[in-house]
């Protein structure tokens, strides 16, 4: 069919789907390194803003406000949309698939990295295991 594109993606982790002008269409899947236990750094984007939306299972969102991690746990079907600038990072359900919206051109080089403490990786495993069982 001319006119429409039709995209899909089950496999493991992140796949960039299609990108139109200066924005990229994603879909996130279950990966180990987004387990509670793998998560040891918040990542911040410089240029742009970053948007989610849970399509299925479970997602807590974490960012870093104020000295503090603060979880969200996502809700299907609404949208979630990350300042720039926000330390952020999120765990999945093994079930989960996650849209990402973001400008194409968003990279590990204009986005910046921050340790976790011991201690702030303990609270972020609590805080998975009471939002979805992680």
């Amino acid at each position: 069919m001319k006119g429409i594109e039709i995209h899909h993606f089950d496999g493991i982790g992140y796949q960039k789907l299609f990108h139109f002008q200066s924005w990229r269409i994603a879909i996130l899947n279950y990966i180990d390194e987004l387990d509670p236990n793998n998560i040891h750094k918040f990542q911040a984007h410089t240029l742009t803003d970053e948007s989610f939306v849970l399509l299925e299972g479970a997602c807590t969102l974490f960012i870093y406000e104020d000295g503090r991690i603060v979880p969200i746990h996502l809700e299907p079907h609404k949208i979630y949309n990350i300042k720039k600038g926000v330390f952020h990072s999120h765990t999945l359900s093994k079930n989960c698939k996650l849209l990402i919206i973001e400008e194409e051109n968003t990279s590990d080089d204009n986005s910046p990295s921050m340790d976790l403490t011991d201690a702030q990786k303990q609270q972020l495993i609590e805080y998975a295991r009471m939002n979805h069982g992680l």
